[in-house]
């Protein structure tokens, strides 16, 4: 345990010196409004350091925040001057947008006091709207929305952010002198220059909470509001379903249905949420694939009800294996809705504990109950111990359950991170003798000079989550990297990547494995690049289809493959992006190709991606190509159309997913939402583009949903 004293020791250490960064809320009986007289005189804090490109040194260009709040509400004011007010860099408009392309500036509020959970919000000059919660190390749920405001103003010295957050939308200990963790962020986009109040060491940064500041002087604070009821109304027009000769697979209807979700503060800092007659219509259709691998692919849960602290629930490792993957819930096994009768949820803290409970009732032509259960209690100032347990019980009184336990345990020795980690679980499945288990072991180094990692896998034959995911089984597995990141500040170079002096691997005993050599970087105008080189190794035994009417057979199958690729700053108006990757594939050649371009220029933002891979194999030769486009108009920060339109020609067919929103206020939504597919099979009768294929899709639908928020 000498380590682990090193690190409490520095932890202690380095928390008890930046508590003295403070500033002070000013009270006032009507806050909100740039021009209020008391902003001249409020508390302010302008200390802003670099943490890229220049380590430590002052800001180039001067940040001043203010601190005020009232019975109702935190008021924030981010004063952020600049010598070029005019090469101000503001492309977005959507609510989340990804900001990464804009100057923006971050706040984020500990609300609990506990450095180890947090609120963000952030904005652009444009006012965009973006939050999300911060649960750990690196569980950042960017999917969690809040009820809050923002105005911004430009100007010839720069631009002004005012963020109105009402104590409802935080948790929080009520008591006579609450205190919030705090800190600000702002990044300047045309210098690629990250600057922040508190925690600008590279291996520290915006997220390590040890380092915050303090919100002082707040008073006694009580969240108002204790319910909060979002009742929505739907109709759908659904077009008569068609194969890809044009033969009718399903009818046509018009219908509608309504709905509720419930949001009850059950105390400061416990919440449920209810679900009655759950419906996700309006969410984006998934990103296609074409997987040319023999195991199953992972795709990110996009629904809003399993969104919101969602990492409470997380144990495992994503895309890997995980006991509770939230898509196993109101989803088939091809992506269709199951219906949603009814759902739970109980998430928050007690006292040293964080506590997550979800139940779902699922109706459809398979009814089913599932329920998890997940704890974590707290060690030292960020570690914890944790249990997770998953119940799928069927409508043929088939009940299928797992559980496990998980340790993280971070570290800071010498000002460097360390992070090990240990999961092991175990699954009960009818006709599955004994209780099949996995576990991990892993550790993590990530700092600026060097980042390391090493985990071991151990997964049985058999194990299966009834709720998880699980990519492969029957396998030791090891993983890992040694990643060395000089900073050299020549040829317009910031920070190199090498893995040296030995390959980043992932070697799985006896039937796959892979040995990467990198050779990369970021330049000082944000463009990254890579060399790369792969030795691989895979060992199927049975025959798989690879592509369509292409077959691998089983066999040992070594190959080295060759990898370059270019990404341009997304800060650019036009920003463009190649990745080539060659080499021998499964006995034969292939050769992978992909192409991505985006345009931001004023309320529109056109993007493009195009992958093409090439094989010729043993087994056959095959051309996959995938095309993903996407199309986004907003008129201002509250309204917004998107057109996201697919093409693959594995399942040789083009699907449209269109997406006005409109907001209202904040809290309210309204939506139209139109899907449709095509088949572009070159024998079919009806095939797109052909405009007779219009009146034989293979699927479509016209949906309109109106969401009101009320709080009685």
């Amino acid at each position: 345990m000498v380590l682990a004293g090193l690190g409490l020791l520095n932890r202690v250490g380095s928390a008890q010196q930046d508590r003295a960064a403070t500033i002070r809320a000013v009270r006032v009986e009507t806050a909100g409004g740039r021009d209020q007289a008391w902003w001249a005189t409020a508390d302010s804090i302008d200390d802003f350091r670099q943490r890229e490109p220049h380590e430590g040194s002052p800001a180039t260009e001067r940040t001043v925040v203010k601190v005020a709040h009232d019975g109702g509400a935190l008021y924030i004011l981010v004063r952020c001057h600049d010598s070029r007010a005019g090469a101000v860099r503001a492309s977005q408009l959507r609510r989340d947008a990804d900001l990464s392309s804009d100057d923006n500036v971050r706040i984020l509020i500990d609300s609990y006091d506990d450095r180890r959970s947090a609120f963000v919000f952030a904005t652009n000059p444009n006012g965009v709207m973006w939050d999300a919660q911060f649960s750990g190390v690196d569980d950042l749920n960017e999917n969690w929305n809040g009820v809050w405001s923002v105005a911004v103003a430009r100007d010839t010295a720069g631009w002004t952010a005012e963020f109105r957050i009402p104590l409802l939308a935080l948790r929080f200990h009520a008591g006579v002198s609450t205190e919030f963790g705090f800190n600000v962020r702002r990044f300047i986009r045309r210098k690629n220059e990250e600057d922040l109040w508190r925690s600008w060491g590279r291996a520290q940064g915006f997220y390590q909470l040890q380092n915050e500041g303090t919100i002082t002087a707040l008073g006694a604070l009580h969240r108002p509001h204790d319910l909060e009821l979002y009742p929505y109304a739907l109709g759908r027009a659904v077009e008569t379903g068609h194969d890809s000769a044009g033969g009718e697979t399903t009818g046509g209807f018009v219908g509608g249905k309504g709905g509720v979700d419930a949001k009850l503060g059950l105390t400061p800092t416990l919440t449920a949420d209810v679900t009655l007659g759950t419906d996700f219509a309006q969410v984006e259709a998934d990103q296609q694939v074409i997987n040319l691998t023999r195991f199953p692919f992972f795709f990110p849960e996009k629904r809003q009800f399993f969104l919101e602290s969602s990492g409470l629930l997380d144990l495992g490792t994503p895309g890997r294996v995980q006991l509770f993957y939230s898509r196993r819930i109101g989803l088939d096994t091809s992506g269709a809705p199951v219906p949603i009768l009814a759902g739970g949820r109980l998430y928050g803290r007690l006292g040293p504990w964080k506590l997550g409970l979800l139940d779902a009732q699922t109706g459809g032509a398979d009814r089913a109950n599932d329920a998890v259960v997940r704890v974590q209690h707290d060690l030292f100032e960020r570690s914890y111990v944790g249990a997770i347990g998953t119940l799928h019980a069927g409508s043929g009184r088939t009940v299928e359950r797992a559980g496990g336990l998980d340790l993280d345990f971070p570290l800071v020795v010498h000002g460097a991170n360390l992070e090990p980690k240990f999961w092991i679980a175990g699954s009960e499945t009818p006709g599955v003798p004994g209780t099949p288990a996995a576990w991990r072991l892993s550790t993590d180094n990530p700092n600026d000079l060097f980042d390391n990692f090493v985990s071991l896998y151990r997964i049985d034959s058999g194990f299966a989550p009834p709720l998880g995911f699980v990519r492969r089984t029957g396998i030791w597995e090891t993983t890992g990297h040694v990643d060395f990141m000089p900073r050299p500040g020549v040829l317009g170079i910031r920070q190199l990547d090498f893995t040296v002096p030995i390959p980043s691997w992932d070697i799985i005993a006896n039937e796959t494995g892979s040995l990467t050599r990198t050779a990369g970087g970021d330049r000082q105008n944000g463009d990254h690049f890579e060399v790369n080189f792969q030795r691989l190794l895979d060992a199927p035994t049975d025959t798989f289809d690879i592509f369509r009417g292409v077959v691998v057979q089983p066999g040992r199958y070594w190959w080295s493959r060759y990898e370059l690729q270019y990404f341009m700053n997304p800060g650019r108006a036009l920003s463009v992006g190649a990745f080539v990757n060659w080499g021998r594939f499964y006995g034969g050649h292939s050769t992978d190709l992909e192409l991505t371009a985006a345009w931001r220029g004023g309320h529109l933002i056109v993007s493009s991606d195009l992958t093409r891979s090439t094989a010729r194999l043993p087994g056959g030769a095959f051309t996959a190509v995938l095309s993903a486009n996407r199309l986004e108009y907003d008129l201002d920060t509250r309204t917004s159309v998107l057109a996201f339109v697919q093409y693959d020609n594995e399942t040789e067919r083009v699907d449209f997913n269109m997406r006005f929103h409109w907001i209202p206020v904040i809290g309210d939504d309204v939506f139209l939402v139109w899907n449709s597919g095509y088949t572009t099979e070159p024998l079919a009768r009806f095939r797109f583009p052909d405009t007779r294929v219009l009146s034989r899709p293979l699927n479509g639908a016209l949906i309109v949903k109106i969401v009101h928020r009320l709080t009685p």
